[in-house]
């Protein structure tokens, strides 16, 4: 097998990368993570340095690029919205021309899909997709790590996500299953299931090939029966409209993980979600939730997210070892 090298490659979704490419992330994140709990310096990239650019906040994301960037020894700039100028006064194609003659990668978290793909373009250096409108690649991952640390094999697990299907979670979940030999079921009303049906076509064949698969349901029963993973993500997406929330409320109350879900899947079965989630009524918003629509919790339980079963905590821990590793494997030496 020729040996891998991903030095100058973007990192904009997991539909560009072979299963092999990905499991090299994989294993790198792995050696990353053993080397974090040893105290084990790898600054591996001294002088370096990264924009972050951020058109959506977060806490997660955020946290995982600047601690991995000072891990391997590089400083990180952290571009907020009101700090970029990204699509207003200065237009993507030179964002990423400016910022290339000063950084050594650049990340983007925002909005549509289209954004990163310019920024990558235009750029002279590794472009890392944070998140967008479609996709979620840094999260596939952190989620295939958390997997693999806990069953030791991805290739034939059962995964079964529940909620909205249509957007980057449910979107990339999709094709880090079909790449990767996993078995995917959408769980989720008929009008929350995937809408772009190229990139479902081509799920079926990579599944076909890689020996996974791809099921849409709406039945919560026989979706989650059996899984090995039960997934799910919050019911609104940030920036879309509070408007919202009561439609989805309403459509996606039944597809809620509990109790009674998790005994339907496998014995062994694991729950996990990217964070945040609205599983209790200690945030801000899941306040406003009880008082306007009476939930205490919402696309979780709070028993489920807090039983041992949950492994959200890891999972996101992980964000850092995967992104440490698609950071180290991708800038130019």
């Amino acid at each position: 097998m020729p040996e891998i090298n991903l030095h100058g490659r973007d990192f904009l979704k997991l539909l560009d990368f072979t299963p092999e490419e990905i499991n090299y992330l994989l294993d790198m994140a792995a050696d990353f993570k053993e080397k974090k709990k040893r105290h084990e310096l790898h600054e591996l990239y001294r002088g370096r340095h990264v924009a972050l650019i951020f058109e959506k906040t977060s806490t997660r994301t955020r946290s995982a690029f600047e601690v991995a960037a000072h891990d391997l020894g590089m400083g990180s700039t952290y571009l907020d919205p009101a700090s970029s100028q990204i699509g207003h006064k200065e237009s993507i194609a030179d964002t990423a021309r400016v910022l290339s003659g000063m950084f050594d990668g650049i990340e983007y978290r925002g909005y549509g899909q289209e954004i990163v793909e310019e920024l990558a373009r235009y750029a002279d250096v590794p472009v890392w997709n944070g998140l967008t409108n479609e996709f979620h690649p840094t999260q596939m991952l952190a989620d295939l790590l958390t997997i693999r640390e806990h069953f030791g094999r991805i290739k034939g697990i059962r995964l079964a996500y529940l909620g909205d299907a249509r957007y980057n979670t449910g979107n990339s979940l999709m094709v880090a299953c079909a790449k990767m030999g996993l078995h995917f079921t959408a769980v989720a009303p008929k009008k929350y299931q995937p809408e772009d049906l190229t990139l479902v076509e081509t799920c079926r064949k990579l599944a076909e090939a890689s020996g996974g698969s791809i099921t849409f349901t709406e039945d919560v029963t026989e979706g989650t029966r059996g899984a090995d993973v039960i997934s799910t993500d919050i019911w609104v997406s940030m920036g879309e409209p509070e408007a919202l929330w009561e439609e989805r409320i309403r459509d996606l109350k039944p597809y809620a993980v509990t109790k009674q879900v998790m005994e339907n899947a496998a014995p062994s079965a694991i729950f996990m979600h990217c964070l945040p989630s609205f599983h209790d009524l200690n945030t801000k918003v899941g306040r406003e939730i009880k008082e306007k629509y009476g939930l205490d919790e919402m696309e979780v339980t709070d028993e489920v997210f807090e039983s041992p079963q949950s492994l959200v905590f890891q999972e996101a821990e992980n964000r850092m070892h995967t992104i440490k590793a698609v950071m180290a494997a991708t800038i130019m030496e």
